[in-house]
């Protein structure tokens, strides 16, 4: 697509005076400023880092003013580039809306989503979820990244994030897709050798496997019961940012596991992890977030939509 632009820019420039910039290359141009620089621009852009500097040449040339000092470690605006920044986010926002509408009065959701959610569910449910919405809506363009950290999905360029708790940032739109919660457990071999806790302060004297994802706090579990809240320090040798390791280690037998219910349900139910506690849980409830400016997007409903009805029908 953007090969084409560069013909049609070159077109559009020796019949026009006063050329317009293109909106691929005002797009280029945000990838770079978030990126920090053309290369990593390129790859996720899928093109050479060359082209991508070609069409900032271009962009330059064509808005008669230079937007982006360079150096050999990182890019940075120039006055002029500030600008250029604001008005290309607005004129790219409005083109997608332009698209959105379009895409609403045909009943047929189209053009690029960009999807963001935590590795561990991100992998086992948005996944496949992702994928039957590709086949169920093949206009649409979808990138799915995956992360263990807080992400800022306006800077960083994402319609939509799939995050588990309630812990949702306060200036964006967000819609329950599901309700999940997790609960304690531990494998059999464990709970034999150690003993069972009875008590929620019994779990200071046992191996607690923690799991650090994104910006959770570590090492403490804020649990519910009968509808308040207590909270707990744990503590074991074993620890990980990673839910699915410390899952395997749990059914190794290494120590006390809270995790969602969606993934140890199916081992409760074999038996390979046994219920702790049962009377606590914690809410860890499925949520879609998105920016405001794009709540009234043509493609970001089709997509929240389906999500909701394809999570409920697993719903537990």
């Amino acid at each position: 697509m953007l090969a084409a632009c560069a013909a049609n820019a070159r077109s559009h420039m020796s019949q026009n005076q006063n050329p317009v910039p293109l909106p691929e290359d005002l797009r280029v141009l945000l990838t770079v400023i978030r990126k920090n620089g053309f290369a990593a621009a390129a790859d996720e852009l899928g093109l050479s880092p060359a082209y991508v500097s070609k069409r900032i040449q271009i962009l330059e040339s064509t808005l008669g003013t230079r937007l982006l000092h360079r150096t050999s470690r990182r890019v940075s605006l120039t006055e002029d580039g500030e600008r250029v920044q604001r008005w290309a986010l607005r004129i790219l926002d409005d083109f997608q809306q332009l698209r959105d509408d379009l895409a609403d009065a045909h009943d047929s959701p189209r053009g690029r989503l960009h999807i963001c959610s935590s590795f561990g569910f991100g992998r086992n449910h948005v996944a496949p979820a992702v994928s039957r919405l590709a086949e169920l809506h093949p206009q649409l363009q979808i990138r799915l990244d995956l992360f263990d950290r807080a992400v800022d999905i306006v800077n960083e360029g994402f319609d939509l994030e799939i995050r588990v708790g309630d812990d949702l940032p306060g200036q964006h739109i967000g819609r329950q897709l599901v309700s999940n919660r997790r609960v304690l457990c531990a494998a059999p071999a464990y709970l034999e050798r150690r003993g069972t806790p009875q008590t929620l302060d019994d779990l200071q004297q046992h191996d607690c496997l923690v799991i650090k994802e994104r910006d959770n706090a570590f090492g403490i579990w804020h649990l519910d019961r009968n509808g308040t809240q207590e909270s707990v320090r744990v503590s074991g040798p074993l620890s990980s940012n990673n839910g699915e390791i410390v899952l395997q280690w749990a059914l190794d037998g290494r120590g006390v596991l809270l995790r969602s219910l969606w993934d140890v349900k199916p081992l409760l139910e074999q038996g390979r992890l046994l219920p702790v506690l049962a009377d606590y849980s914690q809410s860890a409830n499925v949520w879609a977030v998105y920016p405001t400016r794009l709540a009234n997007s043509g493609k970001l409903r089709a997509c929240v939509e389906f999500l909701q009805g394809h999570f409920k029908d697993l719903s537990l």
